[in-house]
């Protein structure tokens, strides 16, 4: 499953906030995203409207037929997202403990790169990508698959 790929990989990042659902589903439709992997480590609050887990997945196929799947593996530990919301550790602080996650969970090798020939959108609730995760996933992967461009869709 792991491994260099060979080609150009693009990976789709966006986050709901600060979007009403025509821009956000018109994001993923002129993005022809055909799969999305939600990022996200609280996907149930009430606060997400539609981006809600339920709301979200059966909005994807009735709207656009896209494949939704929840990646826990890819999610900030609770600890680690709340010392970031409380102002206890840094950016950069956090950053540095998020990509040491992602090694724990050697997530290079429990995700194939096929995952995204079709492509593929990680989701998490920011609006802009500057201070989210999956900005740090696309860069993860880049470093241990190379090859791997990130496009965010902020809209």
């Amino acid at each position: 499953m792991s491994g260099t790929i060979d080609s150009s990989t693009t990976i789709y990042t966006i986050g709901f906030t600060k979007k009403d659902a025509r821009t956000f589903f018109g994001l993923l439709e002129d993005a022809n995203i055909q799969r999305l992997f939600d990022v996200r480590l609280n996907n149930r609050s009430q606060l997400a409207g539609f981006a809600k887990r339920d709301d979200l997945k059966y909005f994807l196929d009735s709207l656009l037929e896209i494949d939704y799947d929840h990646r826990e593996s890819l999610a900030p530990t609770k600890e680690l997202l709340d010392a970031w919301r409380d102002d206890t550790i840094s950016w950069t602080e956090y950053e540095r403990r998020f990509e040491q996650l992602l090694r724990d969970r050697e997530i290079e090798k429990t995700l194939d790169p096929a995952l995204f020939e079709e492509p593929t959108v990680l989701l998490c609730s920011e609006h802009k990508p500057e201070y989210c995760h999956r900005r740090l996933i696309v860069e993860y992967l880049n470093d241990h698959w190379g090859n791997v461009e990130g496009v965010h869709l902020t809209g």
